[in-house]
């Protein structure tokens, strides 16, 4: 059994690692790739009835600046990680998708009557690069009516769609009346149930996918 990346004696190993990558033509991705490699698929959930049908003009990482104009409503958070096939290869080339509601529980769709507030973006995309990982600055998730809060998320490659899910936040008392999350099976709800921790530049999540690419 090899010894744990983060083991004095994992150096060795990392480097005989790297050279074969090297070799090979293969991106290596550290704590993404590596600590997934074999392990299940990331659990999928409904897409929901608030997926875009009018994407904003500003589709970027940055859910919480449009232009000159800043969302400062919410807590500041960071939801980023990698996306990797059940190898541990860097699923490069797929695109990201996120999609939320502002913090008063609004989405920007017509079914939630557009009364999501314009400063905040409220969807965002990103490509994954040979080193598989991903960035979304956003707000700490926030309840509606009858949902505990969440974030929905898309994983495309060309036009496959590779996953759609939604992640959860560690500890939200709204969990546990949840019905989506109530459904879930224990190893998915780990799976998907994220710790959101201070972090210096606003709340920190972590969410490695693995996809079958």
């Amino acid at each position: 059994m090899l010894p744990a990346m983060d083991s004095p004696r994992a150096d060795p190993i990392r480097r005989r690692l790297v050279a074969a990558a090297a070799l090979l033509g293969a991106p290596v991705v550290w704590r993404g790739a590596l600590a997934q490699a074999g392990q299940r698929l990331t659990p999928s959930q409904t897409e929901g009835p608030y997926y875009p049908v009018a994407f904003p003009a500003d589709t970027d990482f940055d859910l919480l600046v449009q232009d000159t104009h800043r969302y400062t409503r919410g807590q500041p958070a960071w939801l980023s990680g990698s996306v990797v096939d059940p190898a541990g290869r860097a699923v490069t080339g797929a695109v990201v998708e996120i999609w939320q509601c502002d913090q008063d529980g609004h989405y920007h769709h017509p079914g939630d009557g557009g009364r999501a507030d314009p400063l905040f973006q409220g969807f965002g995309r990103v490509q994954i690069g040979a080193d598989g990982n991903y960035r979304f600055r956003t707000i700490r998730p926030a309840p509606y009516s009858g949902r505990t809060p969440h974030i929905h998320l898309k994983v495309r490659l060309d036009r496959r769609e590779l996953l759609t899910t939604q992640v959860y936040v560690q500890g939200d008392p709204g969990n546990a009346r949840d019905y989506l999350w109530q459904r879930l099976r224990e190893a998915d709800r780990a799976a998907l149930t994220l710790p959101f921790e201070p972090g210096p530049d606003g709340l920190q999540a972590r969410f490695a996918i693995v996809v079958a690419a």
